[in-house]
């Protein structure tokens, strides 16, 4: 076996506490970025030592906050990590480093790091040091827990997440435009819990006029991602909701060179952010959108619609993953559609959904995927 093989299985007591770092790790879900969420667990004779997560990026990694509470029984334990200890100085010193100082005689990983700057590293500075490594136990739910961090650090984009709500027959809305409420109090409480923990949410300009969304995070120590409001015509009336909210600087209208000026200093001056991009086809291009976003520290974007923002963001393949919720109601051919069109003018041609589950929603059902 080389010296950075990965095992597949594990104990079930291994497997247990690394579910438990998981459950630790996603409890600062949205609050890491653009660092991956991590948990680890200390444990030595079979009882746990030590525990913690990382909870904001510049703050101790989850090493160092299960060390700082197993103090001198540390010496001789197992770490239980779902992520490779990073093995680089950033804004703080390398993990691997106080691993060995501790007397850590064994680590247990789910996945290696992706980042370039680890990928490895830190498990050979491990391994040079005695402690015995064994890497890959649940490393699909250690990877799925950590999918936007694992993109955004080797291509340098955002996750993007397409969430769309719609009858059975595919509507988002009456043919008025009324969409409250397709989906019901649960599901929406859920989008509100993805909102907890997704960087940032986009809509484009027709559900910022037509709804006024607030785009914020309504559960209780929950806190308000980033709202991005696509809107090349900067069509959106200064007497939005968006542009009054008590943290406005999170709030990002992206725009056309050829906005008028006026209106963008208005918007400033509420202290909103203005993107102006130049036009492509009368819309604003995903690539250098994307771009900018992943300089900006965003790793992750749900896009909540409308139509047209999401058939954009297919037609330029920038979904990653998507969630649809699908409600026990039927509006017929007058609603309107949940995507508008593609240009896909056969069956063998349409997009596929990878990994599919369907899962109860409440009264709701939720279809999630990859592309």
């Amino acid at each position: 076996m080389s010296e950075l093989a990965s095992v597949t299985e594990g104990s079930s007591a291994d497997r247990r506490y690394l579910r438990i770092a998981c459950r630790l790790a996603l409890k600062a879900a949205g609050r890491t970025s653009p660092n991956p969420m991590v948990g680890a667990v200390l444990v030595r004779n079979g009882q746990v030592v030590g525990s913690g997560f990382h909870k904001a990026a510049g703050g101790d990694h989850a090493e160092i906050a299960a060390l700082k509470r197993a103090g001198a029984r540390a010496q001789g334990a197992t770490l239980y990590i779902n992520l490779e200890p990073c093995s680089h100085f950033g804004r703080t010193p390398p993990c691997s480093r106080a691993l060995i100082r501790a007397g850590i005689k064994e680590v247990v990983a789910g996945m290696r790091d992706p980042n370039p700057r680890v990928s490895g590293s830190g498990f050979r500075q491990l391994r040079r040091a005695g402690i015995r490594v064994r890497v890959g136990i649940l490393e699909q739910e250690c990877r799925r827990l950590n999918e936007a961090f694992c993109k955004f650090i080797t291509r340098q984009r955002p996750f993007v997440v397409l969430k769309l709500a719609a009858t059975l027959d595919g509507k988002i809305a009456a043919a008025s435009g009324d969409a409250r409420w397709i989906s019901d109090a649960d599901s929406r409480n859920r989008v509100h819990r993805l909102r907890n923990q997704l960087d940032a949410v986009l809509v484009g300009a027709g559900t910022a006029v037509t709804d006024d969304p607030h785009l914020t995070c309504r559960i209780p120590s929950g806190r308000n991602p980033w709202r991005v409001v696509l809107d090349a015509r900067l069509r959106l009336p200064l007497s939005a909701r968006v542009l009054h909210l008590r943290d406005r600087g999170k709030t990002i209208i992206v725009t056309s060179t050829r906005a008028p000026q006026n209106k963008i200093r208005a918007i400033q001056m509420l202290g909103a952010q203005v993107w102006p991009f130049s036009r492509r086809k009368g819309m604003i291009p995903w690539a250098p959108l994307l771009k900018k976003l992943a300089q900006s520290g965003i790793v992750s974007v749900m896009i909540e619609g409308g139509a047209t923002t999401a058939a954009s963001a297919l037609r330029e393949n920038v979904v990653d993953k998507i969630g649809f919720y699908y409600a026990p109601k039927i509006l017929g051919g007058d609603g309107r559609a949940m995507i508008d069109a593609l240009g896909i003018r056969r069956v063998k041609q349409a997009l596929r959904i990878q990994r599919m589950e369907v899962e109860r929603s409440g009264t709701d059902l939720l279809v999630t995927g990859y592309l």
